[in-house]
């Protein structure tokens, strides 16, 4: 018997929307349909090379998966933890927790007309945990043990253990046709797929393709589940475009020439200095900092600690000494940023002070694995400079902390370089795709110059660096990751010691811990959200004292750029969003908008 059954799942039970609710408080159901969107990927993507998105070979196109593919629930913009039904109709926990039943719904129909059925969702499993796919989906539901079709409409997974988050990591599995890649009733092998468009559940069909450059959705009439209640005054769009451009210069060029709608910035000098003229001045483009409640994201410098100068936590902590975040955020930043301090920084989950009772009865007894530092030293905090010079320390007192440092790990300034016990010299190179970092790595290179570094900043290609990054052929990379209101299996993909060494996975570091491994045990099996703060905080700490990042900042608003006149948006702001995904879900077009797409189309015909 289930001890859970209904519209929706909470993972620690609390569930804002009752059964019979009409709409998403963040959605206008009145919205009209109509118009277009265009948009570029809020990556640093800038190609494609398939439709696939679920394999590890090439790129695949922006926005796919959230717009012609669907799940069993659907998360919502104002709830961390909790999922509605979407091709469900009903979900049912069993009182033991180690399984999860969903019911789906009859109206539930694919692009092509096939009804989605129980069977095409353990096929959508089973491939996706199959070595056809990528290796993350492996990880993230390794925690199933298996999918058991019950009857055509019926479905149940099975967990290795009770775990209360399972239930909306297989909730959230993306649902594609059996079908997909079949011609002749002969289907191509999974990794075989790649100009074939999925046959998926979603609000859009694909539209038209400038391949490898622009790609357009059409929002597809037939649509089966425009009237639900989940997706009621939600993609409203006719058409959502993405372009995708070579380098961020030529981006926002193309947004000021019109060539698209909206753009978020990353870079606070080319927001401050770039975003600016007379489009801006007379109203024709919109540019805000628009807040919202997002935990705060993850951006560092990661260290590839496969490679042996990279082991010595003493070596990590001295680059990260370099550093001098305060003299970057007034020169370059214009003293937009705050220093990201561990990985769940602004968030209930980010590690404060000396470990608290909670805490030590997690990291007690793993005791023998970790440093003394964690349990008798307050959790490492990234040095600073704007202190009172008088009380405080400056960049030299952390050059000649950081040079004791690497005395100690076996590295000395000697013959014009930092060199070990065989004379080998140390060498950083650090890797990006755009360029946008130099500005970045040139004022801390020349710090680590003083150490006796030497230093290489390499620009390459973004597919380039994603092929390098899939096999860990990386010293170091800027990497940001997407705060979350509630971390859970995800980690396990980023930091579990299975994940290190295969290919395409997450763990960039290479981290392999016995430590960390147990307490990702304890973040996945926490039952209520004390627990999983407790269990995150203690992950966070081990990770801070191993120095495995050199910690970036982070803003707490999304500076976006629009079009102005062509969009309308609903009276309530989500609290938890993406600008891209907001507006791609729950704005709508202008009768202006919606005349000017009428127009193209006919003039296509």
């Amino acid at each position: 018997m289930p001890s859970w059954a209904g519209h929706a799942y909470a993972q620690f039970g609390d569930i804002k929307y009752p059964a019979n609710f009409k709409n998403f408080d963040y959605a206008n159901p009145l919205a009209p349909k109509g118009g277009e969107l265009v948009l570029v990927p809020p990556s640093r993507q800038s190609s494609f090379d398939k439709y696939n998105p679920f394999t590890l070979k090439g790129n695949a196109a922006p926005g796919l998966g959230a717009l012609m593919l669907e799940s069993l629930l659907t998360g919502t913009m104002d709830e961390p933890t909790t999922a509605y039904g979407l091709l469900a109709e009903d979900v049912s926990v069993a009182t033991d927790k180690r399984s999860v039943t969903f019911r789906l719904r009859p109206q539930a129909r694919f692009n092509n007309g096939d009804a989605v059925l129980a069977e095409d969702v353990k096929y959508a499993f089973d491939t996706l945990t199959s070595k056809a796919a990528a290796p993350q989906y492996r990880t993230l539901y390794a925690e199933v043990s298996g999918v058991t079709v019950l009857d055509a409409r019926t479905v149940r997974f099975d967990f290795k253990r009770a775990n209360p988050e399972l239930p909306l990591i297989v909730g959230g599995m993306p649902v594609f046709s059996r079908h997909w890649g079949e011609e002749d009733g002969v289907r191509k092998p999974f990794d075989k797929i790649f100009t074939e468009a999925p046959i998926g559940s979603g609000p859009y069909l694909l539209g038209r393709v400038a391949f490898g450059r622009d790609i357009s959705y059409e929002r597809d009439p037939n649509y089966w589940a425009r009237d639900l209640n989940v997706r009621k005054g939600l993609f409203n769009f006719d058409r959502i475009t993405y372009r995708l451009y070579k380098d961020n210069t030529a981006q926002l060029e193309g947004f000021k020439a019109g060539e698209f709608d909206l753009i978020q910035s990353f870079i606070a000098r080319e927001w401050a200095r770039g975003y600016t003229g007379k489009q801006f001045n007379n109203g024709q483009l919109i540019k805000r900092e628009l807040k919202h409640g997002n935990a705060g994201d993850f951006q560092g410098f990661l260290f590839n600690t496969r490679l042996e100068k990279f082991q010595d936590a003493r070596v990590r902590e001295a680059i990260g000494l370099a550093m001098d975040f305060e003299w970057m955020n007034r020169q370059l930043f214009y003293n937009a940023y705050q220093r990201v301090r561990g990985y769940f920084v602004a968030s209930d989950f980010e590690a404060t002070g000396l470990p608290d009772t909670a805490e030590l009865a997690l990291l007690t007894p793993l005791k023998d694995k970790l440093s003394e530092q964690v349990f008798q030293q307050a959790v490492p905090q990234p040095p600073r400079t704007d202190l009172d010079p008088k009380s405080g320390e400056t960049l030299r007192d952390h050059l000649r902390r950081a040079k004791a440092l690497l005395a100690d790990a076996g590295w000395t300034y000697r013959e014009g370089a930092l060199r070990n016990a065989k004379g080998e010299a140390f060498t950083l190179e650090f890797l990006d795709n755009s360029g946008a970092m130099g500005r970045v790595v040139t004022p801390f290179a020349k710090n680590l110059e003083k150490l006796g570094f030497v230093v290489n900043y390499k620009v390459i290609d973004f597919a380039i660096l994603q092929k390098r990054l899939d096999v860990f052929d990386f010293e170091i990379i800027s990497n940001r990751t997407v705060g979350s209101e509630s971390p859970g299996t995800e980690l396990t993909e980023r930091f579990g010691s299975k994940a290190a060494n295969t290919e395409g996975a997450g763990n960039f570091i290479g981290l392999r811990d016995p430590a960390v491994d147990a307490l990702l045990d304890h973040v996945n099996a926490a039952k209520t959200r004390p627990q999983l703060v407790t269990a995150v905080r203690a992950l966070d700490r081990v990770l801070r004292h191993g120095h495995y990042a050199v910690p970036h900042w982070y803003g707490g608003v999304h500076r976006v750029a629009w079009r102005n006149g062509r969009f309308d948006q609903p009276a309530v702001t989500p609290r938890f969003y993406q600008p891209d995904s907001w507006a791609v879900a729950a704005w709508w077009a202008t009768i202006d908008n919606r005349a000017t797409l009428a127009a193209a189309k006919r003039a296509e015909h």
